[in-house]
């Protein structure tokens, strides 16, 4: 089969279905990820084809309204108004794609969410696929960007239902309206991005790519919804850094991660020299990473060491601790590994993983970025270092790793298709 996997973000956003898409290749399928610029290298040195959109994320994320929808709901709506336009151009540029690559599937994140229409119009499978555990409804928590852990049951449900009421809302007449100019022939209702599409009526196969170890999957969910586990993608042996970074590692006990992904910070100065004065008072070593802005290049002392990033997968096992900002891709390997894990949320669903990380047993409470300080960062490190939390965050690592995570949702996508 020819599948082809759509998406659109930061990092965190892609790397999940490359891994994805490395396992279907494995399959003897070939896989076209189309998502945003500047990760050709990543997709094509899996073997599969890069099929992207003009959209560049990194530039988006350097926009205060961008920032400022990452810190509240009503951010969110102002920047979906202000960028519709730019949202419409990118369901255009994602159909022309698609309709040149005429894949048997398609296998999309829910920010391309047309796809949904997509395969309706190609008489093709659209299977909706969730990296955080928020677009299906259910009482057992409510929606991951709500602030807290529970509204009760009923709360709950209504609230995974009241956002999602709330995109489709906005996002909706964008696809009808493009839809009314490309694809005028095409008959019946929107097709909703939640629920995906079947040309044999069937219930869309919906995957969610997150470890029923940290979010076991509700008893309320339908058979169709798959628990599949992260869908990690390894580093090839040699790729493996080299030089500097190794000789610090070598040159005493392990020290500690600190990176913030792609959240840019207001102030990254700011936040360096707390994590600097955080480290020191704890005497650990540490690990920086600069990545997208969340911490300044800077002097460090001989028991740091500073760099613009590194595999996840390769470092965390080297490490003694892990401190970032929550996203759902570096929430799921520093647990894979078993690593005691500090959260410094920023926004979206990043309380979310801090508080599951909390309950767990493998972390401290969550400490908001804003509410950051060297006094607060220097006690969440301490913790790190209790026996307890060390047990616990090592019992959690070995569970996720007897997860299939990529190798069964591909399976599973298989096995929708063949059927």
């Amino acid at each position: 089969m020819h599948i082809q996997l759509l998406t659109l973000g930061s990092r965190g956003d892609v790397q999940p279905y490359v891994a994805l898409g490395a396992a279907l290749k494995a399959r003897g399928h070939t896989v076209t990820v189309t998502t945003g610029q500047g990760f050709d290298d990543m997709i094509e040195e899996q073997g599969l084809v890069s099929a992207p959109i003009s959209a560049d994320v990194r530039r988006m994320l350097q926009d205060p309204l961008v920032q400022d929808a990452l810190n509240s709901f009503s951010g969110k709506i102002k920047a979906y108004r202000a960028l519709k336009g730019d949202i419409g151009n990118q369901i255009d540029e994602a159909w022309r794609l698609v309709r040149d690559a005429r894949p048997d599937v398609l296998v999309y994140h829910q920010k391309m969410g047309a796809a949904a229409t997509f395969g309706a119009q190609l008489g093709i499978p659209a299977l909706p696929s969730y990296l955080i555990p928020g677009m299906v409804a259910t009482s057992a928590y409510p929606f991951p960007l709500l602030p807290v852990s529970s509204l009760g049951k009923t709360g709950n449900r209504l609230s995974h239902g009241l956002i999602r009421w709330t995109t489709n809302r906005f996002y909706l007449p964008l696809v009808t309206r493009w839809r009314r100019e490309r694809l005028p022939d095409l008959q019946g209702p929107a097709f909703d991005p939640f629920e995906g599409f079947d040309p044999a009526g069937r219930p869309p196969l919906r995957l969610h790519a997150f470890s029923a170890h940290v979010v076991p999957k509700p008893a309320d969910w339908d058979d169709r919804d798959r628990v599949t586990g992260y869908w990690f993608q390894d580093a090839a042996s040699d790729r493996e850094p080299t030089g500097e970074l190794r000789d610090f590692l070598d040159a005493g006990p392990p020290p500690v991660y600190v990176g913030f992904g792609s959240m840019p910070a207001a102030d990254a100065g700011a936040m360096t020299r707390v994590v600097l004065e955080a480290l020191e008072r704890t005497g650990q070593r540490g690990v920086l990473a600069t990545v997208w802005g969340g911490l300044e290049k800077t002097v460090v002392p001989d028991t740091v060491f500073m760099l613009e990033t590194a595999r996840h997968d390769w470092l965390f096992p080297r490490c003694s601790a892990v401190v970032h900002h929550g996203g759902a891709g570096t929430t799921h390997e520093g647990l894979r590994w078993g690593r005691p894990t500090v959260i410094c949320p920023f926004g979206v669903d990043q309380p979310f993983w801090g508080r599951r990380v909390a309950a767990l047993g493998a972390g401290p409470d969550p400490l908001p970025r804003k509410s950051l300080t060297a006094d607060r960062l220097a006690a969440a490190l301490a913790a790190t270092r209790e026996h307890a939390l060390i047990t616990r965050a090592e019992d959690v690592g070995a569970a996720i790793r007897t997860e299939g995570g990529a190798a069964d949702a591909a399976k599973a996508i298989e096995r929708f298709a063949a059927a």
